[in-house]
């Protein structure tokens, strides 16, 4: 029996797909009894949840998801889980509520709104008396009690919870809405949020983003009574939920404004409307002030840049007005920067979260993005390097030490912009020397400014001729773990901009595994913060080159799953750094092929021939991935293919899909990719990124589409967004192995319905197709045959058969001749279901070739009984589609093997054959161009 939790779950999976739920209860039970991990627990206790939820154990199902609540509130997978268990058990209320809470999580995910319309108008259908629709009298008087039940502060708890979720309902419907609107119900609704009861809070903002959802005169008339301030200061508090619901509330008032919402009410309405370009700069200025304000919580600051990224650069580079970013730069372009510069140690800092700064870079980023021209572009530089040089002060150090900040907190948005400011007099000057101070403050900030500037190679060699001594110094002598972390990396990044000749041990005293081992301490040590941790996954991103390193790091499982942890921040750097780390670890990058010529020529000359490390041989890559694996680097990978697009770069993007393609290797693991969420998580990197890229995550998922049910590993709608990247790796330049999967995923898909099929038309694959099974590759050509095959049952295909001037039919023919047995069952079966399904092409047939008789008879005589029996069923099309063309086969020799077939002994194995061979007689005798014995 199993002991190892993590195989019992991997094995609960496999039962689960298959959809053995009894067998794959069995194993999570298992699991949990012997596991001690509380994050595997929490996974174990969700996973048999679904199983109660299969099983309809509705209270157990929801047990199970609650217990894995319990120890992670913001499981998405745990609180749908329950929010479907209690929907069956009629909690209504309580499953809205997890609802609530997966689309607050999720706003995107179109199930959760799905499920969250659904429970209110099962929840407002229960509040109508007996089923009735209420007049607007019934409802005024039933949102008028709502409210007094939860103004009423002796009120029952469970009361005021049902009361403010079915306000919640009924702002969400147009004609509750404007019941709430018509009667007071903003003014109730403020009076909610004055209590300072966070539920009360909650309920009254969500109400009111219900009601400004999709509706732009009520949106307008809210937001001016409630005021941008009051919305601003909401959003500004320090709770995570009400933050985030303001912040939502305000996002649905901009749809309306930016006449993005789902616009439903038209006429009257619209002439209320004034222009919403005042109210829109009037909430992006307040937004911009709000970075600023020493009185907004970090999560608050959070939110208001989260809504500038969202809502001020374009979503379409197409439309040609970028005024809003142009407003941004003008008038809050020096505010973003001075949230970059802020310095976390300092006393003065603004409240941060660890991800603000890195948000603010993102939203720099963007803003510079969308920029048309040079002029723009000029000014938006001129701006930072005024503001850059106000803040440099030889007579005021921390002054001088926020300017450097600001210089490090662009490089991480436009880079190439940082790279502008840091050719400004005296900056690279003023960081080295920042580096030789004896404030720890300054060291900090300084080696973490000259990390960023490394990544060009040419300020890397200044930092070389100029920095790396003081680094040393600095590595050796601070006691500051966040110092000497960072130290490290510079020393670790400079060793990679040198080359691998120039070497990290000419930077560092001991091993490159000493170093790691060092790193892996820090990366696991959860008392330090996560920014500083995340300096210890970027020296490992650097360190795992080395074979000793990658095979020590991924036996260290605590390590892995502190990585894989720090890989769900949203922070562009730390997800660069683990997806290098995991490209190190599973050796997939490119690697140049020696010619054994010119090695033994490098030899005979005396030079330097590098060898192949025997931990890099392909048995440690294996141990190595199965590693990665068992410790959930797919659950990692997903995470961060999740990250907005301006912190998951091309590169990364690149990065990651490889790892997937090198995880995808082994087809006994690819139903774990899967299952933890992996084919999902390749299907972006397959339409985005990189050309390698996009070349990687394709055949990754071609991997996955040539051995999996579709149905399990790519369900619903998704399966028809695997076929254009299968289609795109069927073209010359891809190499033979690439091309063979993407043929057989492509097969795989057109065997399960005529919608793929003709998707896979649409894509323009046949042309393609058709190319391979000309192929002299005898698997190539293998598998293109057999997916025609799936593909002719689609009767668009049958008619690119019938129509005049091609050779396709030809070619299928002359396929059924040949040697290959697997080419002729895929070529005959081919043939036989385009005979049975269009007539013309049974004439068509004996036009094509002259060896059309021969080749048919020989499938009839064949020795591999599915050969033989898709000949027979072609012999009994044609002979079936015209009486001529049965007379010309009966005049043949093919007369003979029908006989001596079909006066065979019935034999259970052999029956359909001789069945077929019977029919071709049984209709020949029909036209009566033969006699049964007796007659003759």
């Amino acid at each position: 029996q199993m002991e190892d939790p993590i195989q019992l779950k991997e094995e609960g999976n496999k039962y689960f797909q298959a959809s053995d739920y009894e067998k794959a209860l069995q194993s999570y039970t298992q699991a949990i009894k012997l596991n001690k991990d509380k994050t595997l627990q929490a996974v174990l206790y969700r996973n048999r949840a679904a199983c109660f939820l299969k099983k309809e154990e509705y209270a157990k199902a929801a047990s199970d998801a609650s217990r894995a609540i319990d120890i992670n509130a913001s499981d998405i997978k745990a609180l749908y889980r329950r929010s479907q268990a209690l929907e069956k058990l009629g909690k209504l209320d309580q499953a809205f509520k997890d609802a609530q809470k997966c689309a607050t999580l999720e706003p995107r995910n179109k199930n959760f709104q799905e499920t969250l319309r659904r429970l209110g108008a099962n929840i407002q259908e229960k509040v109508n008396a007996k089923g009735t629709v209420l007049d607007s009298q019934t409802r005024d008087s039933r949102v008028q009690k709502m409210f007094e039940i939860l103004l009423d502060e002796n009120s029952d708890k469970e009361k005021r919870e049902k009361a403010a979720n079915n306000l919640i309902v009924l702002g969400r419907e147009e004609a509750g809405a404007e019941r709430i609107f018509q009667n007071n119900g903003v003014n109730l609704l403020l009076q909610l949020i004055e209590t300072k009861n966070p539920e009360l809070i909650l309920a009254a903002v969500r109400t009111l983003s219900g009601m400004c959802t999709g509706h732009k005169a009520r949106a307008t008339a809210i937001l001016h009574y409630l005021g941008i301030d009051s919305i601003c200061m909401w959003m500004s508090v320090d709770n995570e939920e009400i933050s985030l619901a303001v912040c939502n509330l305000l996002q649905s008032i901009t749809d309306c404004l930016l006449g993005q919402g789902k616009e439903e009410h038209h006429g009257k309405e619209e002439a209320l409307v004034l222009d919403t370009k005042k109210d829109l700069r009037m909430i992006t200025m307040r937004l911009l002030d709000m970075l600023v304000s020493k009185k907004v919580s970090g999560q608050g600051r959070d939110r208001a840049l989260n809504l500038l990224n969202k809502n001020i650069p374009r979503k379409d580079l197409k439309d040609h007005d970028n005024s809003r970013s142009i407003f941004v730069i003008d008038n809050g372009l020096k505010k973003i920067l001075k949230v970059v510069g802020q310095i976390p140690e300092m006393p003065d800092c603004l409240p941060l979260t660890e991800n603000t700064q890195l948000t603010a870079s993102v939203l720099l980023n963007k803003l510079y993005d969308d920029l048309r021209c040079d002029p723009e572009r000029d000014n938006y530089r001129l701006i930072c390097e005024e503001y850059i040089k106000s803040k440099i002060d030889p007579q005021d150090m921390d002054k001088t030490l926020h300017a450097v900040q600001i210089v490090s907190g662009v490089l991480q948005g436009p880079f190439d912009l940082g790279n502008k400011l840091l050719g400004m007099k005296g900056v690279m000057e003023m960081m080295v020397a920042l580096c030789g101070s004896e404030r720890e403050i300054d060291q900090l900030v300084a080696v973490e400014a000259l990390i960023h500037a490394s990544t060009k190679l040419s300020r890397a060699t200044f930092i070389i001729t100029n920095g790396v001594t003081l680094l040393k110094e600095i590595y050796k002598k601070t006691k500051n773990e966040k110092i000497k972390i960072r130290a490290l990396v510079g020393l670790c990044k400079l060793g990679s901009a040198g080359g691998t000749d120039y070497g990290l041990r000419q930077f560092a005293e001991g091993s490159t595994e000493k170093l790691a081992k060092q790193c892996r301490k820090w990366l696991c040590n959860t008392s330090i913060d996560a920014r500083t941790r995340k300096w210890a996954v970027e020296g490992l991103s650097y360190l795992t080159l080395d074979a000793d390193v990658k095979d020590d790091f991924v036996e260290d499982e605590p390590a892995l799953k502190a990585m894989f942890d720090l890989a769900k921040a949203s922070d562009k750097t730390i997800l660069y750094s683990v997806a290098s780390a995991l490209v190190n670890c599973t050796n997939s990058y490119d690697t140049k092929e020696l010619v054994p010529e010119l090695v033994q020529l490098a030899k005979f000359s005396k030079q330097h021939v590098p060898e192949e490390h025997p931990k890099d041989k392909k048995d440690f890559v294996v141990k190595r991935v199965k590693r990665l694996l068992k410790a959930g680097v797919v659950s990692a990978l997903a995470c961060m293919v999740k990250a907005d697009s301006a912190i998951l770069t091309d590169q990364t993007k690149e990065l990651i899909a490889r790892v997937f393609l090198a995880l995808c290797e082994d087809p006994k693991d690819r139903g774990t990719i899967v299952a933890q969420g992996g084919g999902k998580a390749l299907i972006p990197l397959a339409v985005e990124g990189t050309d390698v890229g996009k070349i990687k995550a394709s055949h990754a998922l071609a991997k996955i589409a040539a051995i999996s049910n579709p149905d399990i590993a790519f369900p619903g709608e998704r399966v028809y967004e695997v076929v254009r990247p299968l289609v795109s790796l069927l073209n010359t330049e891809r190499d033979g192995l690439q091309n063979y999967e993407a043929l057989l995923g492509l097969t795989n898909f057109s065997g399960r319905s005529d919608k793929l099929r003709l998707k896979i038309v649409k894509e323009k694959a046949l042309p393609d197709i058709e190319n391979y099974m000309f192929e002299n590759h005898d698997q190539l050509r293998q598998a293109a045959t057999e997916c025609m095959c799936n593909l002719v049952v689609n009767k668009e295909v049958q008619e690119r058969f019938v129509a005049d001037g091609n050779d396709r039919l030809k070619l299928v023919v002359l396929l059924c001749g040949e040697d290959d047995e697997k080419v002729q069952v895929a070529a005959a079966g081919a043939l036989a279901m385009l005979t049975a399904a269009q007539k013309k092409l049974c004439s068509k047939m004996t036009q094509v070739t002259t060896q059309w008789l021969e080749i048919l008879q020989r499938l009839c005589l064949h020795d591999n009984m599915e050969v033989q029996h898709r000949g027979l069923v072609i012999a009994f099309n044609l002979i079936s589609a015209d009486k001529e063309l049965a007379k010309k086969l009966v005049e043949s020799e093919l007369l003979e093997i029908l006989t001596y077939v079909g006066k065979q002994e019935d034999h259970p194995k052999k029956q359909h054959i001789i069945g077929v061979a019977r029919d071709c007689l049984t209709k020949c005798m029909d036209y009566e161009l033969i006699k049964p014995l007796s007659q003759a």
